[in-house]
């Protein structure tokens, strides 16, 4: 399913947006479209695997069961010098 989406660009940036396109040998939809696409594939592989997490969670698990604990107030120790 398609929906219309309208959107306001300022001048220069519409401008700029169809000389890319032409470059391209593309349509402004297109480019756009794709462009959207892109950025929101690229956040989603920003985000950490959860497989990573996991570890992490489990790794730190494990250094409280072994007591490699400090007190909060020692992460602060040196940082104002």
């Amino acid at each position: 399913m398609s929906k219309v989406l309208t959107i306001q660009v300022p001048d220069d940036l519409e401008q700029r947006l169809i000389l890319h396109a032409s470059q391209l040998n593309i349509s402004l939809e297109t480019l756009v479209l794709t462009s959207l696409q892109q950025l929101v594939e690229q956040t989603d592989l920003d985000d950490e695997p959860e497989e990573l997490i996991l570890e992490s969670l489990r790794t730190s698990l494990q250094q409280i069961r072994e007591g490699k604990v400090h007190p909060i107030a020692e992460l602060w120790n040196g940082i104002d010098v």
